[in-house]
Parts: C-alpha cells; sequence; structure tokens
C-alpha cells in the first residue's frame, strides 16, 4: 500500500505564492517520478509539473512554465511545487502523483494520487 501526503495549500491574492509539499511512503521498491496535476470545477485534470527521480529531470506545462518549480526534498520521496506569480486561473484542486515500481527489474509501472489541494487564488 502506498500513501501520499499532501500540504500546502489555500488562498493567496493574485501575484502571490504558494508551496505545495508531497511525502510518499509505501510499498514502492522504485519511484519513476513524481509529479503534480490540477483540475479546476467543470475541467479535466491537467498536467503541471513532473520530475524524474533518477537524473532529476523536470517538466511542466506551458501555463506555468517561469512561474512554478518543481523539486525534491532532502527527505527521500518526498516532493514541492514552489508557485509563484499566482493568477486566478490557477485555482483548482492540486494532485500529487507518484509513478513506482514495486519490484527490481519490473516493467510495469504503478500510478497513485494524493487526495488533492484546493489552491484559490482570488483578491
Amino acid at each position: 500500500q502506498v500513501q501520499l501526503v499532501e500540504s500546502g495549500g489555500g488562498l493567496v491574492q493574485p501575484g502571490g505564492s504558494l508551496r505545495l509539499s508531497c511525502a510518499a511512503s509505501g510499498n514502492m521498491f522504485s519511484i519513476n517520478a513524481m509529479g503534480w496535476y490540477r483540475q479546476a470545477p467543470g475541467k479535466e485534470r491537467e498536467f503541471v509539473a513532473a520530475i524524474s527521480w533518477s537524473g532529476g529531470n523536470t517538466y511542466y506545462a506551458d501555463s506555468v512554465k517561469g512561474r512554478f518549480t518543481i523539486s525534491r526534498g532532502n527527505a527521500k520521496s518526498t516532493v514541492y511545487l514552489q508557485m509563484n506569480s499566482l493568477k486566478p486561473e490557477d485555482t483548482a484542486v492540486y494532485y500529487c502523483n507518484v509513478k513506482y515500481t514495486t519490484y527490481f527489474g519490473s516493467a510495469h509501472e504503478n500510478d497513485y494520487w494524493g487526495q488533492g489541494n484546493q489552491v484559490t487564488v482570488s483578491s
């Protein structure tokens, strides 16, 4: 069983900043990547950012490039999303995602999602 503990959402004014954190634990042999997705009311869930665990490569949606930064924590299996210059259109529930394998040599990648954190950008 895998657990993802998220924190850091809330209400912020336009132009403000927030930092989301996500800590993964449980039955994972190896993490391939962790990332963040978001879902606004009436819209589909969309990709925000991801980081590969072995090389630390980062990936961003065009809508957040230059404003959001994804990083790994010093603690194992922790990922952060620093969100700066927030806009009202960033308002959504943000979900942490982990992609992992459960044993050495496995070609099967598992997916697990956090419970989601509300981020509201409003004056």
